[in-house]
């Protein structure tokens, strides 16, 4: 197989698949996998206090996008490209749930900075489902169930959003994943890896019906 973009980035809300996605993409591939660093410490004091760890978690994750980008241009010998499973815009789109008004101020200053020496990639494949699919799968992990369905639901409005004004600084898949299984199902994976193959300028849209 070959690949016809050098750096896809999967995108999607929480409990989506995008990191599952991006993982067996790079393998079907032969691509380097990135996967967003979670080692975030801010994260447990966040989702037990939200109003007062936004702010560092929000910077915890963006440096922690940023000091990837290094890993993001690198070029592997026997390698073709490198799958992402987030683009830096993302941190924003959170930002902007979980800031106040004056902490995305400053939060923006930072974003401002840094989001000029990222690398863009060549392809965004953005993952949607329904928000009640979203939980569903979220309540498969000890850290999903944690997760409240009013959040799940904010966010997932949040990348609807973003996606439907998305400005084409990189070509766009819109996958809606609610009916398909590409982790457990081969078959969908396959349909999935040859779209994202032909798609290579433009704004797309693919809505597979998955198995009967």
């Amino acid at each position: 197989m070959t690949l016809p973009t050098r750096h896809i980035a999967v995108e999607g809300p929480i409990g989506v698949g995008k990191s599952a996605l991006a993982q067996r993409l790079a393998d079907a591939l032969g691509a380097r996998v990135v996967l967003a660093d979670q080692g975030n410490p801010f994260l447990d004091g966040f989702y037990a206090d939200p109003r007062r760890y936004a702010l560092q978690a929000q910077l915890s994750f963006l440096l922690g996008r940023y000091q990837q980008r290094d890993e993001l241009r690198q070029e592997g010998l026997f390698q073709r490209g490198v799958v992402t499973d987030y683009v830096f815009a993302r941190d924003r789109l959170f930002a902007r749930l979980n800031l106040s008004r004056d902490e995305l101020a400053l939060y923006d200053k930072v974003y401002a900075l840094l989001d000029e020496a990222m690398p863009r990639p060549d392809l965004v494949v953005y993952l949607q489902a329904r928000t009640e699919v979203l939980v569903e799968r979220l309540r498969k992990s000890p850290e999903g169930r944690r997760v409240p369905r009013e959040y799940v639901a904010r966010v997932n409005e949040a990348y609807a959003e973003f996606f439907f004004h998305y400005y084409v600084d990189s070509p766009l898949l819109v996958v809606n994943t609610s009916e398909i299984d590409f982790v457990a199902r081969r078959e969908d994976l396959d349909d999935l890896v040859a779209v994202i193959q032909r798609t290579r300028n433009g704004v797309h849209h693919y809505s597979p019906l998955g198995a009967a």
